[in-house]
Parts: C-alpha cells; structure tokens; sequence
C-alpha cells in the first residue's frame, strides 16, 4: 500500500484546511484509515480515524469539534477537514492504513503502512 498526503499549508488561526491521503496498491475500501500530527519536539500523536466503510469515526479530545475525517472509497482517499485552526495544531501530519482492524483505532501500531507527511503551520 502506498499512500500520499497532501493540502498542508500555512494558515492563520481561526482558518480552515483540508488534507488529503491518497492510496493504491490494495483494495482502498477493505482497510481503516487514520490520521497523525508530530509537533516540533513532540511524540506523534493520534487526530482521527475512520473505519472501511465510513461508518465509524474515532477522533482525539484535541480536535473533537473542529476536524471531520471522511472518505471516499471510490476515489481511494481520505481526507481531514480541520477548522478553528489554532496555533498548536501546528504539525506534520501524517494518513496510515490499518489493513486488520475492523474499527478504528488511535494506537499507532495498529497502522501497517504510512504516508510521508503534510506540514500544516497555524500563524497566531
């Protein structure tokens, strides 16, 4: 499985992005996919996850309210709508698949592969 992320960028806050992970090599709608922030200095850190079909989502205290996971399994992409953005979502995001799990899950190992990231920077 290969994936791409995409749609990081600079934002002030109170702004809205939306990410974008792209997949291919497997049937994109037979796995969980989830999302990941590293901060400067900080471990990488749980943001959302989204079950094979969409039914089930699963998101950190952090961004309850403000970011949506969603797919689209007929495009083989997920994505992350982020809104309020407030400085200390500042990170590099990362989209990872989970090609065993039946719901979705924020235990990093748990994902089998991972894209190279997104830097997304919120200004104050």
């Amino acid at each position: 499985v290969q994936l791409q992320a995409s749609g990081g960028g600079l934002v002030q806050a109170g702004g809205s992005l939306r990410l974008s992970c792209g997949a291919s090599g497997r049937t994109f709608s037979s796995y969980a996919m989830g999302w990941f922030r590293r901060a400067p200095g900080r471990e990488r850190a749980f943001v959302a996850a989204i079950n094979w079909s969409g039914s089930s989502t699963y998101y950190a205290d952090s961004v309850k309210g403000r970011f949506t996971i969603s797919r689209d399994n007929a495009r083989n992409t997920v994505y992350l709508q982020m809104n309020s953005l407030k400085p200390e979502d500042t990170a590099v995001y990362y989209c990872a698949a989970d090609l065993y799990g039946v719901a979705p899950t924020s235990d990093e190992y748990d994902y089998d592969y991972w894209g190279q990231g997104t830097q997304v920077t919120v200004s104050s």
